[in-house]
Protein backbone atom coordinates (compact mmCIF):
# COMPACT_ATOMS: atom_id res chain seq x y z
CA UNK A 1 0.00 0.00 0.00
CA UNK A 2 1.27 3.45 -0.90
CA UNK A 3 1.74 6.36 1.67
CA UNK A 4 2.40 9.94 1.79
CA UNK A 5 6.01 9.17 2.54
CA UNK A 6 6.38 6.67 -0.23
CA UNK A 7 4.68 8.99 -2.73
CA UNK A 8 6.98 11.71 -1.87
CA UNK A 9 9.72 9.62 -2.40
CA UNK A 10 8.90 8.44 -5.69
CA UNK A 11 8.07 12.31 -6.90
CA UNK A 12 11.81 13.29 -5.87
CA UNK A 13 13.84 10.10 -6.88
CA UNK A 14 12.13 8.80 -9.98
CA UNK A 15 10.46 12.01 -11.05
CA UNK A 16 12.96 14.50 -10.49
CA UNK A 17 10.41 17.47 -9.85
CA UNK A 18 11.76 20.65 -8.21
CA UNK A 19 10.01 21.46 -4.96
CA UNK A 20 10.35 25.32 -5.34
CA UNK A 21 9.03 25.39 -9.28
CA UNK A 22 5.76 24.95 -10.61
CA UNK A 23 3.78 21.91 -11.47
CA UNK A 24 0.53 21.51 -13.26
CA UNK A 25 -1.03 18.08 -12.85
CA UNK A 26 -3.28 15.76 -15.03
CA UNK A 27 -4.35 12.80 -13.31
CA UNK A 28 -6.29 9.41 -12.70
CA UNK A 29 -6.33 8.77 -8.96
CA UNK A 30 -7.46 5.03 -9.60
CA UNK A 31 -4.05 4.64 -11.88
CA UNK A 32 -2.39 5.06 -8.51
CA UNK A 33 -3.35 2.02 -7.08
CA UNK A 34 -3.67 1.95 -3.11
CA UNK A 35 -3.21 4.26 -1.16
CA UNK A 36 -3.56 4.87 2.76
CA UNK A 37 -5.76 7.66 3.08
CA UNK A 38 -7.16 7.53 -0.58
CA UNK A 39 -7.34 10.51 -2.78
CA UNK A 40 -6.59 12.84 0.35
CA UNK A 41 -3.24 11.36 0.99
CA UNK A 42 -2.15 11.55 -2.39
CA UNK A 43 -3.47 15.63 -2.61
CA UNK A 44 -0.91 15.81 0.96
CA UNK A 45 1.63 14.03 -0.80
CA UNK A 46 1.49 16.64 -3.39
CA UNK A 47 0.98 19.87 -1.17
CA UNK A 48 3.65 18.95 1.07
CA UNK A 49 6.34 18.17 -1.15
CA UNK A 50 5.39 21.38 -3.25
CA UNK A 51 4.55 23.41 -0.28
CA UNK A 52 7.58 25.96 -1.53
CA UNK A 53 6.53 25.85 -4.96
CA UNK A 54 3.37 26.48 -6.71
CA UNK A 55 0.66 23.47 -7.15
CA UNK A 56 -1.67 23.38 -10.14
CA UNK A 57 -4.72 21.31 -11.11
CA UNK A 58 -7.11 21.83 -14.06
CA UNK A 59 -10.65 22.12 -12.88
CA UNK A 60 -12.25 22.04 -16.30
CA UNK A 61 -16.01 22.97 -16.98
CA UNK A 62 -16.07 22.60 -20.39
CA UNK A 63 -18.15 19.46 -20.75
CA UNK A 64 -21.15 21.41 -19.28
CA UNK A 65 -20.69 25.02 -19.29
CA UNK A 66 -21.86 26.39 -22.89
CA UNK A 67 -24.41 28.23 -24.76
CA UNK A 68 -27.59 26.39 -23.54
CA UNK A 69 -25.76 26.19 -19.53
CA UNK A 70 -23.75 29.54 -19.55
CA UNK A 71 -22.94 30.17 -16.03
CA UNK A 72 -19.55 28.93 -14.32
CA UNK A 73 -19.68 29.73 -10.45
CA UNK A 74 -16.35 29.63 -8.91
CA UNK A 75 -17.19 28.14 -5.71
CA UNK A 76 -20.04 26.08 -6.92
CA UNK A 77 -19.07 24.27 -10.40
CA UNK A 78 -17.56 20.99 -10.22
CA UNK A 79 -14.52 19.95 -11.79
CA UNK A 80 -15.09 17.71 -15.01
CA UNK A 81 -12.12 16.55 -14.84
CA UNK A 82 -12.05 13.85 -12.14
CA UNK A 83 -11.14 13.40 -8.16
CA UNK A 84 -8.12 14.83 -7.55
CA UNK A 85 -9.01 18.39 -8.93
CA UNK A 86 -12.52 18.42 -7.60
CA UNK A 87 -10.94 17.62 -3.95
CA UNK A 88 -8.54 20.06 -4.58
CA UNK A 89 -10.65 22.46 -5.42
CA UNK A 90 -12.00 22.58 -1.93
CA UNK A 91 -9.49 22.62 0.17
CA UNK A 92 -7.86 25.57 2.37
CA UNK A 93 -5.73 28.57 0.61
CA UNK A 94 -6.99 26.88 -2.92
CA UNK A 95 -7.46 29.56 -5.05
CA UNK A 96 -9.66 28.99 -8.61
CA UNK A 97 -9.74 30.89 -11.65
CA UNK A 98 -11.81 32.28 -13.31
CA UNK A 99 -12.15 31.13 -17.08
CA UNK A 100 -15.23 29.53 -17.38
CA UNK A 101 -14.59 26.44 -19.31
CA UNK A 102 -10.84 26.02 -18.34
CA UNK A 103 -10.39 27.14 -14.88
CA UNK A 104 -7.62 25.96 -12.76
CA UNK A 105 -6.89 25.83 -8.64
CA UNK A 106 -3.57 26.89 -7.43
CA UNK A 107 -1.86 26.46 -4.15
CA UNK A 108 1.41 28.42 -3.01
CA UNK A 109 2.48 31.81 -2.28
CA UNK A 110 1.57 33.61 -5.52
CA UNK A 111 -1.28 31.19 -6.12
CA UNK A 112 -3.80 34.49 -6.26
CA UNK A 113 -1.14 36.38 -9.18
CA UNK A 114 -0.87 32.69 -11.29
CA UNK A 115 -4.67 32.90 -11.36
CA UNK A 116 -5.75 36.10 -11.73
CA UNK A 117 -7.15 37.63 -14.99
CA UNK A 118 -8.25 34.44 -16.69
CA UNK A 119 -11.93 35.89 -17.38
CA UNK A 120 -10.48 38.46 -19.54
CA UNK A 121 -9.51 36.43 -22.67
CA UNK A 122 -12.50 35.07 -24.61
CA UNK A 123 -10.08 31.59 -25.85
CA UNK A 124 -9.53 28.48 -24.02
CA UNK A 125 -6.04 28.83 -23.67
CA UNK A 126 -4.59 31.72 -24.42
CA UNK A 127 -1.05 32.81 -24.18
CA UNK A 128 -1.72 35.56 -21.14
CA UNK A 129 -3.69 33.00 -19.18
CA UNK A 130 -2.45 30.34 -16.32
CA UNK A 131 -1.89 28.32 -19.61
CA UNK A 132 0.95 30.60 -21.18
CA UNK A 133 1.71 31.67 -17.03
CA UNK A 134 3.05 28.01 -16.97
CA UNK A 135 5.80 28.89 -19.83
CA UNK A 136 6.71 32.01 -18.31
CA UNK A 137 7.24 29.95 -15.19
CA UNK A 138 8.87 27.42 -16.77
CA UNK A 139 7.06 24.77 -15.15
CA UNK A 140 6.52 20.73 -15.40
CA UNK A 141 3.43 19.29 -16.33
CA UNK A 142 3.03 15.64 -14.87
CA UNK A 143 0.71 13.11 -16.90
CA UNK A 144 -0.13 11.26 -13.13
CA UNK A 145 -1.55 7.67 -15.21
CA UNK A 146 -2.75 9.77 -18.54
CA UNK A 147 -0.89 10.24 -21.65
CA UNK A 148 -0.47 13.31 -23.76
CA UNK A 149 -4.31 13.37 -25.29
CA UNK A 150 -5.15 15.14 -21.72
CA UNK A 151 -2.66 17.61 -21.58
CA UNK A 152 -4.31 20.60 -22.50
CA UNK A 153 -1.12 22.82 -22.16
CA UNK A 154 -0.33 21.62 -25.91
CA UNK A 155 -4.03 23.10 -26.68
CA UNK A 156 -2.08 26.26 -26.04
CA UNK A 157 0.62 25.87 -28.10
CA UNK A 158 -1.86 25.25 -31.06
CA UNK A 159 -3.46 28.36 -30.30
CA UNK A 160 -0.15 30.66 -30.17
CA UNK A 161 1.11 29.15 -33.08
CA UNK A 162 -2.40 29.94 -34.35
CA UNK A 163 -3.29 26.74 -36.00
CA UNK A 164 -6.70 27.17 -38.21
CA UNK A 165 -9.48 25.33 -37.48
CA UNK A 166 -8.67 24.63 -33.62
CA UNK A 167 -11.69 27.57 -32.23
CA UNK A 168 -15.41 28.79 -33.26
CA UNK A 169 -15.08 32.15 -35.37
CA UNK A 170 -17.68 33.56 -33.37
CA UNK A 171 -18.33 33.97 -29.61
CA UNK A 172 -20.92 31.72 -26.67
CA UNK A 173 -22.11 34.32 -24.19
CA UNK A 174 -21.08 32.52 -21.14
CA UNK A 175 -21.00 33.82 -17.64
CA UNK A 176 -18.24 33.73 -14.67
CA UNK A 177 -20.53 34.01 -10.87
CA UNK A 178 -17.46 35.34 -8.86
CA UNK A 179 -16.96 34.38 -5.25
CA UNK A 180 -18.60 37.19 -3.72
CA UNK A 181 -21.40 36.75 -6.39
CA UNK A 182 -20.96 39.25 -8.66
CA UNK A 183 -21.80 38.14 -12.26
CA UNK A 184 -19.32 38.73 -15.67
CA UNK A 185 -19.94 38.58 -18.72
CA UNK A 186 -17.05 36.18 -20.66
CA UNK A 187 -17.67 35.97 -24.53
CA UNK A 188 -15.86 32.95 -25.60
CA UNK A 189 -14.77 30.93 -28.34
CA UNK A 190 -14.51 27.26 -27.89
CA UNK A 191 -12.61 24.71 -29.07
CA UNK A 192 -13.95 23.15 -32.80
CA UNK A 193 -13.35 20.77 -35.40
CA UNK A 194 -11.96 17.12 -34.82
CA UNK A 195 -11.04 15.75 -32.15
CA UNK A 196 -7.29 17.34 -31.96
CA UNK A 197 -6.49 16.30 -28.83
CA UNK A 198 -6.87 12.48 -29.27
CA UNK A 199 -3.91 12.74 -31.77
CA UNK A 200 -1.63 14.05 -29.78
CA UNK A 201 0.23 10.96 -28.50
CA UNK A 202 1.88 10.81 -32.20
CA UNK A 203 4.68 13.13 -30.70
CA UNK A 204 5.51 11.12 -27.17
CA UNK A 205 8.88 9.46 -29.16
CA UNK A 206 9.74 12.78 -30.98
CA UNK A 207 9.17 14.63 -26.95
CA UNK A 208 11.02 12.41 -25.08
CA UNK A 209 13.84 12.00 -27.44
CA UNK A 210 14.11 15.98 -27.67
CA UNK A 211 14.33 15.68 -23.98
CA UNK A 212 11.15 17.55 -22.96
CA UNK A 213 9.43 14.01 -21.67
CA UNK A 214 11.07 12.11 -18.92
CA UNK A 215 9.16 8.91 -17.11
CA UNK A 216 8.95 7.70 -13.87
CA UNK A 217 6.28 6.45 -11.19
CA UNK A 218 3.96 7.23 -8.70
CA UNK A 219 2.42 4.70 -6.63
CA UNK A 220 1.82 2.05 -9.09
CA UNK A 221 0.77 4.79 -12.03
CA UNK A 222 3.20 5.58 -15.14
CA UNK A 223 4.12 8.80 -14.86
CA UNK A 224 5.34 11.46 -17.87
CA UNK A 225 6.82 14.43 -16.89
CA UNK A 226 6.80 17.87 -19.72
CA UNK A 227 9.18 20.58 -19.69
CA UNK A 228 6.66 23.14 -20.72
CA UNK A 229 9.46 25.35 -22.08
CA UNK A 230 11.41 22.43 -24.35
CA UNK A 231 7.48 20.97 -25.27
CA UNK A 232 7.17 24.84 -26.49
CA UNK A 233 10.09 24.78 -28.93
CA UNK A 234 9.65 22.03 -30.49
CA UNK A 235 5.66 21.29 -31.37
CA UNK A 236 6.00 25.37 -32.14
CA UNK A 237 8.73 24.02 -35.03
CA UNK A 238 6.88 21.16 -36.12
CA UNK A 239 3.27 22.74 -36.01
CA UNK A 240 4.92 25.91 -38.44
CA UNK A 241 6.50 23.25 -40.64
CA UNK A 242 2.95 21.15 -40.85
CA UNK A 243 -0.36 22.63 -39.32
CA UNK A 244 -1.82 19.49 -39.78
CA UNK A 245 0.55 17.47 -37.64
CA UNK A 246 -2.68 16.89 -35.14
CA UNK A 247 -5.37 16.28 -37.94
CA UNK A 248 -5.27 12.55 -38.23
CA UNK A 249 -4.33 9.50 -36.16
CA UNK A 250 -1.61 8.11 -38.00
CA UNK A 251 1.49 7.65 -36.01
CA UNK A 252 4.65 8.99 -37.02
CA UNK A 253 7.08 6.60 -36.75
CA UNK A 254 5.63 3.13 -36.66
CA UNK A 255 3.88 3.30 -33.24
CA UNK A 256 1.29 1.52 -32.10
CA UNK A 257 -1.83 3.70 -31.83
CA UNK A 258 -3.26 3.72 -28.43
CA UNK A 259 -6.73 2.44 -27.54
CA UNK A 260 -9.84 5.07 -27.60
CA UNK A 261 -9.96 7.44 -24.35
CA UNK A 262 -13.64 6.98 -22.58
CA UNK A 263 -15.96 10.18 -23.59
CA UNK A 264 -15.95 12.34 -20.68
CA UNK A 265 -19.99 13.28 -20.25
CA UNK A 266 -21.41 16.40 -21.66
CA UNK A 267 -23.68 17.00 -18.35
CA UNK A 268 -22.71 18.58 -15.22
CA UNK A 269 -21.23 16.12 -13.20
CA UNK A 270 -22.46 14.99 -9.55
CA UNK A 271 -20.56 13.99 -6.84
CA UNK A 272 -21.31 11.96 -3.64
CA UNK A 273 -21.62 14.45 -0.48
CA UNK A 274 -18.74 13.25 1.97
CA UNK A 275 -20.03 15.02 4.76
CA UNK A 276 -17.87 17.99 5.18
CA UNK A 277 -19.61 20.39 2.57
CA UNK A 278 -17.79 19.03 -0.63
CA UNK A 279 -18.88 16.40 -3.17
CA UNK A 280 -15.99 14.23 -4.23
CA UNK A 281 -16.33 10.68 -6.33
CA UNK A 282 -14.33 7.98 -5.36
CA UNK A 283 -12.80 7.15 -8.87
Amino acid sequence: MHTKTSLMKQMKEELGLNPRGTILVHSSFKSIGEVEGGADTVLDALAEYMQEGLLVLPTHTWSYVNADSPYFSVLDSPSCVGVLPELFRHRPGVVRSWHPTHSVAALGADAKEFTKGDERWDTPCARGSVWGKLLDRQAEIMLLGVDLRRNTFIHGIEEWVDIPGRLTDTHEQLYTITPDGQRIVVPSRRHAGLSWSQHFWKVEQILETGGALRRGNFGDAGVMVCDTVKTTRILSRMLEENPHLFSDNEPLHGEDKPGPLPKTPRVRPVYPDRGDGSNTQSG
